[in-house]
Parts: C-alpha cells; structure tokens; sequence
C-alpha cells in the first residue's frame, strides 16, 4: 500500500513539474493554434489534386456530400459510395451540373454497405476497376448514436463498432495492395465530435488508434495516412434512434458545428497540403487536450460538471 501510495505521489509531482516547464511555451503554443484553426487550411489550391481518383464513402449526404463536391471542382474522378444509391444518383447528377475551373469527369457510384463485411473485398475491386486505381481513400461514412452508458444496449456498440471502425478497416485493407503497388496514395480518417455518446466516441477512438498505427507502418512509402480528428461538423440526423427524446435535441456543440462545405474544404486542404494529424476544432477543446496531458484531474472535474449540466 505504501509503495502504491508513493508511485501515485510521484506521478503527481512529475506532472506538476511537466506542466511548470510547459508554462512558458503555452502562450507560443496557443498563438500557433489560432493560426492554424483560422489561416493555415486556407491554402492555394493548385492543379495537383486534377485527374487524382477519389473514392468518398458516405457520399450520399452531409459532409460526404460537401466532399463529392470539393473533389469534384478540384478536378478529381470521384467515386461516390454510400447504401444509398438514389441519394447518389442525385448527388451525381448535380455534380455533372456543376460548372468547374478544371476538366471533369462523371462520377461512379459504388452501392457500398460497410454493415456487410464479406460483401466490402468485391465492392472495393469493383471501386478500383472503375477509373484503373484510387489515388485518395477518404473514410467518412458512419452512423451516429446519443444515449448514456445505462441505457445503451450492447447491440447498438456492436452495430457502431462495425460500420464506424470495422467496415473502414476491412475496405483499406482491400485497397492498400493496391496503392503500395503504385508506390503512391492518401487515406484519410475523418472523425466527427460527438456528446453522450460512448458506443460512437469507442467507434471512433478506435479508428483514430488504427490509422495511428497504419500510418507507422506506412512511414517508409510514399502511401500517407491523414488523420483528421475532432472535425466539429453539424453532424446529420441520420444516426440510430434512440426513445429518449431528449437525446434527439440538437447541442450546443453540434449546432456550433462548422459547415460541411468548410469542413469538406479543410479536408482537402490537409490532403493538399501534406499535413498528417489535424485537428480541426475551436481552441476549447485543443486547450481540454492540453490539460489532460499535464494537468488530468482539471481536466476530469472540468468533464464531470459539463457532463452534469447536460444531463
């Protein structure tokens, strides 16, 4: 017990003394912050995504949508991929109405349920056989879900588990072969901020820890993984339903969230510009990060009365 209670005492005092020598570098820090949240996405975009081929999942709506879209003016062949192949025909037919600065080309719609796991191989040959290869794997489609622990049952973890971490990891598999062939490529993990939410926020923790890897693994190819995480988006309501109605009223964070279309925009921009691990919030939660690394029990009383004024 002794020994227990010394490491504890130890843990606290090298955190205390890591935040002290932090102190001075904080300021710096958060004026860096504010740059790059509000300056360093907007970046010139040049004619080196034209031609490029994309492949969207979750194209039928919402942010991937705005990303069909971004992608198609910046000149790339899309392909569009959701369960929802009417929403695609549409998404499809006002992308070809599009007026655009470089060439265009018609899109490919890809029926994909990534529910279906033993169907994702077959769907990602028929993706990489549409244009000959996929130069840029965005992986944006999902399903939300907003419920406390309690009353959440163990089917709807299961069902976010596999569309939201296992269906994206089954489809790169499939395509990675590919772009190490090619010697070239992009995948990018797009994460979505979310409140009340444990079986989304696991999903998606669990994605972020893979791509974290992935990109480890991948350092040594000029194949680069693009991580964007906590993109606070109006997060569409298309998500599993829950009974409790006051789980279906839109917060204070998603109706703060930042427009798909802006959002589609510094997606693309990260991919442009060769950024790898982006987070794309307001300063609040980079500032939450900060003292979750140095100074955890702010950070978990801080948490702990949000959570209680939201319930």
């Amino acid at each position: 017990m002794q020994i227990s209670t010394m490491f504890s005492s130890l843990k606290y005092w090298i955190r205390l003394i890591a935040g002290g020598l932090c102190l001075p570098f904080i300021f710096p820090w958060l004026v860096y912050q504010l740059y790059s949240s509000n300056f360093r996405h907007k970046v010139h975009r040049d004619k080196s995504l034209v031609g490029k081929i994309v492949l969207v999942t979750g194209a039928s709506s919402g942010l991937g949508e705005a990303l069909a879209h971004a992608c198609f003016k910046a000149g790339c062949k899309v392909i569009l991929a959701s369960r929802r192949k009417k929403k695609l025909e549409r998404v499809k037919k006002d992308l070809i109405s599009l007026k655009t600065k470089w060439p265009s080309y018609e899109p490919y719609i890809l029926s994909l349920d990534l529910n279906d796991l033993k169907d994702i191989p077959a769907k990602a040959e028929e993706a990489l056989h549409a244009f000959g290869k996929i130069d840029i794997l965005i992986n944006n489609s999902g399903v939300n879900y907003k419920g406390e622990i309690i009353n959440t049952s163990i089917d709807i973890d299961v069902k976010l588990m596999v569309v939201n971490y296992f269906g994206h990891v089954a489809l790169i598999k499939s395509i990675l072969p590919s772009m190490i062939k090619a010697g070239n490529g992009h995948i990018v993990s797009v994460s979505n901020a979310s409140s009340f939410s444990s079986s989304y926020a696991a999903s998606e923790h669990a994605k972020q820890a893979f791509f974290e890897v992935l990109r480890a693994e991948l350092a040594s190819t000029n194949i680069h993984v693009v991580n964007l995480g906590y993109l606070k988006i109006k997060l569409p309501s298309n998500g599993l339903q829950n009974a409790d109605s006051k789980y279906k009223v839109i917060d204070q964070t998603t109706a703060e969230g930042m427009n798909p279309d802006e959002a589609a925009d510094c997606v693309l921009n990260a991919v442009n510009s060769g950024q790898n691990d982006v987070i794309f919030a307001s300063l609040t939660p980079k500032l939450a990060g900060l003292l979750y690394n140095f100074f955890p029990s702010v950070y978990f009383y801080l948490t702990k009365n949000k959570t209680r004024r939201c319930s």
